[in-house]
């Protein structure tokens, strides 16, 4: 393990949302020792998906300058942690020339364990099919079937954007109690959404989050690759 902070290998994280960058961090310091990180934030790349109502291909060429400007930086992996952008790090993979991760790959494959009925829980529509799509290809590759049922807590990620965090955690709350009853195990589709598990003493399925999960996968993976 490496001694010197400089000659650490270094984990950049890109962001579309500023307020979950300091529990990332936390997540790294926990999961990655030996590792240093640093972050890059742009907003836009959600706002305009957001505005586009789909992943456009301008986004995702956007999204590929940032991951290679972070390899420029130094980065010897990266995190994409925004949900809404995995169908464009599936298409960066396999030109990264350095270990590249999507923030929910942990959380899905947790999720085809945990069970055949998977209920997605999302803030936004444009997180809803790539989530989907994403749980339903590894559970092919292990030949095993699943069903997802999706639900979009509408105006959840407004009130997160207005600063009002209680109103956002509330209304994923309630949408997760309109999805328990029809399903063995529930993701929330987005990493800003898991503080709302927070005033959650216990659900009646299991609940997965990204963040700490797509954390430890990524982990697994970097520990795995040869040195």
């Amino acid at each position: 393990m490496p001694t010197d902070f400089n000659d650490s290998p270094a984990l950049a994280m890109i962001h579309t949302v500023p307020g979950i960058i300091p529990a990332f961090n936390e997540l790294v310091g926990l999961h990655l020792p030996g590792w240093r990180s640093f972050n890059m934030l742009d907003e836009s790349l959600l706002g305009n998906t957001i505005r586009e109502g789909v992943l456009s291909s301008q986004t995702m060429r956007r999204l590929t300058g940032h991951i290679w400007s972070a390899v420029d930086a130094g980065a010897s992996a990266v995190l994409v942690t925004c949900s809404s952008l995995g169908p464009a790090v599936d298409a960066a993979m396999p030109l990264c020339p350095v270990p590249l991760f999507r923030i929910d790959d942990g959380m899905a494959i947790e999720a085809i364990r945990r069970g055949n009925r998977i209920g997605v829980l999302a803030t936004l529509a444009t997180t809803m099919n790539p989530t989907t799509r994403l749980i339903e290809l590894h559970a092919q590759r292990i030949g095993h079937r699943v069903s997802v049922t999706g639900r979009v807590c509408d105006g959840a990620f407004e009130k997160l954007r207005s600063g009002d965090r209680a109103t956002h955690d509330a209304i994923i709350r309630e949408g997760l109690a309109s999805l328990v009853d029809s399903v063995d195990v529930v993701v929330l589709a987005q990493a800003s959404m898991a503080n709302a598990l927070n005033e959650i003493s216990q659900a009646s399925v299991p609940v997965l989050t990204s963040p700490e999960l797509g954390v430890l996968h990524m982990s697994s993976a970097l520990k795995a690759l040869p040195r």
